[in-house]
Parts: structure tokens; C-alpha cells; sequence
């Protein structure tokens, strides 16, 4: 009783704090303290274990967020920072731009207004392997593919709704969460990418386009013929004229878009799946890859002062990636801490376990609704799958799954979770441009991402 009381109230109180607008990796944090410290002082669990006792409760609270910090930091954080910083640099050299506009050049074929809008989606997820960030991504977007989807026809409001859930399927080697979801699976994150998200991924991403498809047509007219939109809605605003002249990424040469692919080439060529005569760490690969791109760069603009001060931007990537994700990491890794050591959460597991023939499908229906819950309250997959994500091992070994049959579809759905959210990152950021409100903006892609929801749960449960 005492765990499931804990839990809880650790839930409700994170979720108050966040909804309130608290800062949350510090919310996350204090919350997870205060769990610990309950646990500390009303059962006989301990907090630390092995030589890193403190032999005092109150300094074991503490030392449960350095143990966490330093192992966060050597693995996990470093990789995160390293492949934030070569985003930023690709970012200011105009490398990302160019790749996006490449990706986006076979829109201008198609004069469908609706099939344009599915296949929009469709791009723009696949550039989203490349892109790791769903607020730079949701930008790029409304500068190129946006200006497309209102020449066609498109209302803003269906136009702002696919451009959100671009990156919902969070799919890739580069992103935050498929790390950590390869740390718990014990492989490398291209082999999670190619055994585990892609398959999914692929028929979850065709259902989603055409589901936009379908609905978006369906509420533009609906929307339209009930005074809700009116024809100067499917006009396009100034905001976004004002949105491209500030945009500061450089025009550069075509064949910089080859750069923002190089990482998933190499840690594809030196893998299992192709060459296994080198071993490449993907630190090593990002490394590799800021080397590279910074000799193309120098033969290309033969200027070696400013070539060096462009680097800057890696260093400036790793330390801003520091502060709004790998601290988020650690705090959440604290309060899940306080979460498995309060006991209730194995409470809740072992419910689930127990029903027997169904118990690993309502599981994993559990594991999923929480965490999408976790991510529409805190507008972020990242916060939301890093604070629950140590859970999955537990989940899976109770009711004799594979982990990646419970792990797979639960890191897709708390990207998906995100598209849902009208206080993420890139809603608020794609809705501003747009001059929408972020509530208007989710009432379209709820329905949709709903459906993917349910397409990526039902296909991990055939295929995985």
C-alpha cells in the first residue's frame, strides 16, 4: 500500500508542477527526492548499495543523484551532446537546409492538394531520421514544405497539423530515445533501427499519411462549411514571410546535403548488417563526421578563419543539449528512482501479470497509455520516455516477453504523444509561425495520431 500510495502521489504532484509550469527537469528531480526519502524513512529498502554506501539515509538520497549523474554523463549524455553539436554545426553551415530542400524538390510535381499533404508527412518523417529535433525540423519545414501545401489548397491549420507530427514517430539512430532504447536492449542503435523501429515504422508511418490524407480533407470541409475556417484560411500570413527573412541558416552549395546522412552511412556500412571488419561507436562515427564535414566546408569556402569559427557551433550544440535534455535525463532518472524503489510500481506490473492469456497485451497497454499520458502533460518524449523507460525491462521480464516487443512500441508511442501536445516544442513553435493557436492545431492531430497509436501497438504485437 504504501508503494502504490507513494506512486501516486509522485505522479500527480510531477504532473501539477509540470502543468503549472514549473521548471521541469527540477520538478522531476524534487519529486523523485522527496520519493526517496520516503522510502528512506518509512521502509527498510535501501537507497545506495555496495561501496557508494554513504552509511548515512539522508546523504544516500544524494548519492543516488551523483551514482545516476556519472553514469548518465559517461555514456548516454556524451553521445547525446556529440550528436546535438554536429546537428548545430551542420546547422550552421547550411548543410541541413540544403538537405531539406532536396527532400523536399519532388513536392513541387504533385498538384493534389491532399495527396501532396500525405506525402508531405511522409518526407518530412523520413527527413526526421536525419534531423534528430522536432522543433528544427517542424521550422525548416514551414519555410519549405508549408509554402506548397497553401499553394495547392491546403487550409494552415492541415498544414501546421502534418508539419507537428513530422517527427512524432521519433524514429532513428540519432534520436535521444532509440539511445536509450538500445542501452536497455543491449545492441547498438542502428541494429534498433533496422530490427526493431523500421518495420513498424514504415506501416505506421503509411497509415499516418493517410490518415491525414482522409481527415484533413474531412475537417477543412467540415470546418469550412461551419463558419470555423474561412477562405482566408487557406491564404497564406505574413508571419511566415517575416519567419523566412529572419531565417539564419546560409544558403549552401547542393551537394552539402550528402553531409546530414554521412552518420547513418557509416554506422550502417560498419555493422553487422554490412561490414564487420571495423568497429565504429557512435561517438566515434559523430566525431568522424565533424572532421569531415569541416574539410568540405574549408575546400569549399577556401576561407580557414571562418571554417574554424563555425566549429564553435559543436561546443555550443553539446552544452545547450546539456542543459534542456541531458539534465532532463538525469532528473528523470531520479524520480524514476524513487518510483521502482517505493515498491509500487512492481505492485502495478504484477496486477497486470496476473491476468492470465491476456496479461502481456494489457502490459503493454499500460506501459503505453502512460507514457503517451506523460508526454501530452509534459510536451516532450524525451522527459516522458527517460523518466518511465527503466520500467520496460521489469514490464517485459514479467509477463515473458522479449523486451523489444514491449520497448519498441512504447518509445514510438511516447513520440507520438508529443504530436498530441499543445504545450511541445514544436507545436508552439510551427502554431506561432502559422498564426494558430496550439489548441487548434492539436484538435487535428489528435484523431491522426491516435490511429498511429493503434497501427503501431497492433503491428508490434504481429511483427516483433
Amino acid at each position: 500500500m504504501f508503494g502504490l500510495i507513494t506512486v501516486t502521489v509522485g505522479i500527480v504532484l510531477v504532473g501539477y508542477l509540470i502543468v503549472k509550469k514549473y521548471y521541469a527537469p527540477w520538478a522531476l528531480l524534487l519529486v523523485g527526492l522527496l520519493m526517496l526519502l520516503a522510502v528512506g524513512l518509512f521502509t527498510n529498502v535501501p537507497l545506495v548499495t555496495g561501496k557508494k554506501v554513504t552509511h548515512s539515509m539522508l546523504l544516500d538520497v544524494v548519492q543516488v543523484v551523483t551514482n545516476l549523474s556519472s553514469s548518465t554523463l559517461a555514456g548516454l549524455g556524451l553521445q547525446i551532446m556529440v550528436i546535438s553539436g554536429l546537428a548545430d554545426y551542420l546547422d550552421k553551415i547550411g548543410a541541413t537546409k540544403s538537405f531539406v530542400k532536396v527532400c523536399s524538390k519532388p513536392l513541387y510535381y504533385i498538384h493534389s492538394p491532399y495527396t501532396l499533404l500525405a506525402i508531405s508527412y511522409l518526407v518530412g518523417q523520413f527527413i526526421n531520421i536525419f534531423i534528430p529535433s522536432a522543433v528544427g525540423l517542424g521550422v525548416l519545414l514551414m519555410l519549405t514544405v508549408y509554402p506548397l501545401l497553401m499553394a495547392v489548397g491546403v487550409s494552415r491549420v492541415s498544414a501546421a497539423a502534418v508539419i507537428v507530427t513530422a517527427s512524432c514517430l521519433d524514429l532513428g539512430p540519432a534520436s535521444a530515445n532509440s539511445i536509450v532504447t538500445s542501452k536497455l536492449l543491449g545492441i547498438s542503435a542502428m541494429e534498433y533501427f533496422l530490427e526493431g523501429q523500421l518495420l513498424i515504422g514504415v506501416i505506421a508511418a503509411a497509415v499516418i499519411a493517410v490518415s491525414h490524407g482522409l481527415l484533413q480533407r474531412y475537417f477543412d470541409k467540415k470546418d469550412l462549411a461551419s463558419g470555423r475556417l474561412s477562405e482566408d484560411d487557406f491564404k497564406m500570413r505574413s508571419e511566415l514571410m517575416a519567419a523566412g527573412a529572419k531565417d539564419k541558416q546560409p544558403d549552401a552549395p547542393r551537394f552539402y546535403a550528402i553531409l546530414p546522412v554521412l552518420p547513418i552511412v557509416f554506422l550502417f556500412i560498419f555493422s553487422k548488417f554490412c561490414y564487420t571488419g571495423v568497429r565504429l561507436e557512435l561517438i566515434t562515427c559523430m566525431f568522424l563526421c565533424m572532421i569531415i564535414t569541416f574539410l568540405v566546408d574549408l575546400l569549399t569556402k577556401r576561407t580557414f578563419k571562418e571554417c574554424v569559427a563555425n566549429t564553435k557551433s559543436i561546443f555550443q550544440g553539446m552544452g545547450r543539449v546539456f542543459t534542456s535534455t541531458v539534465s532532463l535525463i538525469i532528473c528523470a532518472l531520479v524520480f524514476a528512482e524513487g518510483l521502482k524503489l517505493s515498491g509500487g510500481i512492481t505492485t502495478i506490473i504484477g496486477w497486470a501479470a496476473s491476468m492470465q492469456n491476456t496479461a502481456g497485451v494489457v502490459m503493454l497497454i499500460v506501459m503505453c497509455t502512460l507514457l503517451a499520458f506523460a508526454s501530452i502533460l509534459t510536451g516532450s518524449a524525451n522527459a516522458a520516455f527517460f523518466a518511465f523507460n527503466s520500467l520496460l525491462p521489469h514490464a517485459a521480464k514479467a509477463v515473458n516477453w522479449d523486451l523489444i516487443v514491449m520497448a519498441c512500441p512504447v518509445q514510438l508511442v511516447s513520440g507520438i504523444g508529443r504530436s498530441m501536445s499543445p504545450i511541445a516544442g514544436v507545436t508552439i513553435a510551427v502554431s506561432s509561425i502559422a498564426e494558430l493557436s496550439p489548441f487548434e492545431v492539436v484538435r487535428r492531430t489528435i484523431p491522426v495520431m491516435a490511429i498511429g497509436m493503434i497501427t503501431v501497438v497492433l503491428s508490434s504485437l504481429i511483427l516483433l
